[in-house]
């Protein structure tokens, strides 16, 4: 019988991530019969094999010293007993760590975090609740004025959002619908999300664009008309400042649209596009296969050609002492959220960090970045994010997932212990403490509508076409709001998308991106919300330490915890100790 736990203290000490050159102690439990045991290790593609000092009982144990430079550090055992037999011994299937599994071939191997110890997050990732807002459907405080030809203005803010525009003669004519949201709306509601208990404004796109979602973005150097004046964005930025809140906006620097003063695949910039000429001073910041028709796009969609990120050219006009990154850092922002983080280069990651923390020490870089954050595959590479020299946070989907897996009933109380469990072993703490924990967002359903069954799942992008009694819709904000108490227990930041609080539905874009219900919301749903969140004021539920298990099938318990008169981060704060039971409605 051999034994292996990577949570439990008798197996590996010190459990969890562990900073540059610690020393981290190995054991395997076993019987007499075990002859021999070798720790294979991998770290940066590189395997070894050591063996371990056989002790009393059958137990073999290796004291570890962990690299110079982070990494992750990945292990599994290969045990031979004494009639000459072998056998590995790694993680469980699922990889998610705990006690593994002997098996024929190479397991899935146990991992060590191995962050660099000088990382450091702003500690209002930690302390704060985040709100994300679409800023087209916030509010508007005037009706906005156009001489677009391309574009609809929907004079009534409750209308649907249309999927096209069927009055628009443009080939490519969706997301051309405007409701008006500005930041000056913004701007005027701040005391309404200061109530609330936000901290961190996280904003869509802002800058000159075609499209609503302006994911296309046309000019970086300028907000969009319908949006504001860069006076607009400085004003929102210093009222928010006064009033507790942080501004953070979406970087989108793997593409541009194609309708773009970088590009002008449509010809309505007065600049010499990348489309337009071989000697634009743009052309090498595309990858033509044959110019000017056939480039290389965002996932093929032809509206969004793709930045060559190795192109110096590209990395200046963005990452530069003046470019984009540090430009609108200086007006007002206080970092980037960064739309497919994980479609940039590494080093690009790690340069854009330089320059956010060389104009603002506490600039914060969170990353979208879908699966588990600390050994992400990509294009055949495994890249960590956590570690310390690239980005401060992941917007947490991986645990929206599993919440609301475990709200509609798909899996069980222990499947979110294991998750949760997971990231704590694998996430360095600065990081972890820092991670974006979402239920909804604009890409997404309307959490409210999955929790109903309103909605067949995240792929659902049809008008809601279920009717929903009303046993239905309170049992979705029940959900919703055990939901919300699970996420503002958990270390890092919650976050919640604009509307959701207010009781608003939707199935995914453009219907996820509905207008807020100024004067029709649901204001016992967002009482509900509002008490969470100001929970989230008590240090423990901050900074404190994680204990998390299944009490049952439908009943999670997630426990924070300060002893000893310090937090995780040797921070020091008055004893405390909160029990959340988080129970399946």
């Amino acid at each position: 019988m051999l034994y292996h736990d990577s949570r439990a203290a008798e197996c590996r000490a010190p459990l969890g991530p562990v900073p540059c050159q610690r020393p981290v102690r190995l054991r395997l439990m076993g019987t007499e019969e075990m002859s021999r045991v070798s720790l294979i290790v991998t770290v940066n593609g590189e395997r070894q094999a050591l063996e371990m000092v056989r002790g009393d009982a059958g137990i073999h144990e290796i004291r570890l010293m962990m690299p110079k430079e982070p990494a992750i550090l990945q292990y599994f055992f290969y045990v031979e007993n004494r009639d000459g037999a072998g056998e590995y011994y790694g993680n469980a299937w699922d990889g998610l760590g705990g006690v593994g599994v002997t098996c024929g071939p190479e397991p899935v191997p146990y991992q060590i975090t191995v962050y660099d110890r000088n990382y450091v997050t702003p500690d209002y990732l930690r302390t704060g609740v985040m709100y994300q807002i679409f800023p087209d459907r916030f509010y508007r405080d005037r009706m906005p004025e156009t001489d677009r030809k391309n574009v609809m203005l929907h004079e009534h803010w409750d209308d649907v959002p249309l999927k096209r525009v069927m009055s628009v003669k443009e080939k490519d004519n969706y997301a051309l619908d405007f409701f008006g949201g500005t930041l000056n709306g913004i701007a005027e509601k701040l005391d309404v999300l200061r109530d609330l208990g936000v901290t961190v404004l996280y904003l869509n796109p802002i800058f000159q664009a075609r499209t609503n979602h302006r994911y296309d973005t046309g000019d970086y150097t300028k907000i969009d008309p319908f949006l504001g004046t860069e006076a607009d964005f400085a004003r929102l930025c210093l009222l928010a400042k006064e009033k507790g809140i942080r501004v953070l906006l979406d970087g989108v620097f793997s593409h541009t649209g194609v309708d773009s003063l970088y590009f002008n695949g449509m010809g309505r910039y007065d600049s010499v596009g990348a489309s337009q000429s071989r000697q634009s001073p743009y052309f090498g910041w595309y990858k033509f296969r044959k110019w000017p028709k056939d480039y290389q796009s965002w996932w093929g969609i032809r509206s969004l050609p793709e930045l060559d990120k190795d192109n110096p050219d590209v990395r200046e006009y963005f990452l530069g002492d003046h470019g984009i990154v540090r430009r609108w850092l200086t007006d007002g922002a206080s970092g980037w959220r960064l739309d497919v983080a994980d479609e940039l280069p590494m080093s690009y990651l790690r340069q854009l960090r330089r320059a956010a923390r060389a104009e603002k020490p506490d600039a914060a870089i969170i990353g979208e970045v879908w699966e588990d954050a600390s050994h992400k595959v990509t294009y055949g590479e495994m890249r960590s994010y956590c570690l310390g020299d690239t980005v401060d946070s992941v917007m947490n989907y991986p645990i929206r997932t599993a919440v609301l897996d475990f709200m509609t009933g798909r899996i069980a109380a222990w499947d979110v212990a294991r998750l949760i469990q997971s990231q704590q072993e694998n996430y360095a703490p600065p990081f972890y403490y820092s991670v974006m924990n979402l239920l909804g967002s604009h890409d997404r359903p309307r959490v409210l509508s999955l929790l109903t069954g309103e909605v067949d799942g995240d792929e659902d992008h049809e008008l809601l076409h279920r009717a929903v009694s009303a046993e239905q819709l309170a049992l979705g904000k029940a959900r919703l709001i055990e939901a919300y108490r699970l996420i503002a227990a958990l270390p890092g930041i919650p976050c919640v998308y604009y509307g959701d609080e207010a009781g608003l539905r939707g199935a995914a874009d453009p219907y996820c991106r509905g207008t807020y219900p100024w004067g029709r919301e649901d204001t016992e749903l967002r009482e509900a919300v509002k008490s969470i969140l100001t929970c989230r004021r008590r240090p423990v539920f901050q900074t404190g330490g994680l204990r998390v298990y299944a009490e049952n099938a439908d009943t999670l318990v997630i426990i924070r915890e300060i002893t000893c008169g310090h937090d995780v981060f040797g921070t020091p704060q008055q004893d405390d100790r909160a029990e959340v039971r988080i129970v399946r409605p």
